[in-house]
């Protein structure tokens, strides 16, 4: 099942105000680690999205190119 942009961010978000209460510094340092993970996630997620919207665009762009000319 493929991750929205939306769920990897709320994942660093949660990860994020976790490092903020943590009273441990190895717990705050492995949830600031989490965070930069979950981030970079989003960030994939995120540009895999508009690839696909763009892929999208150029196929039916296609079909309708190759429409006209039968």
């Amino acid at each position: 099942m493929a991750q929205t942009y939306e769920f990897y961010c709320e994942r660093a978000d949660e990860a994020a105000a976790l490092a903020g209460k943590a009273t441990l510094d190895n717990v705050r340092e492995r949830e600031l680690r989490s965070e930069k993970t979950w981030r970079g996630l989003a960030e994939q997620a995120r540009k895999t999205a508009e690839e696909r919207v763009k892929a999208d665009r150029v196929r039916a762009e296609k079909r309708a190119a190759d429409h006209l000319l039968s």
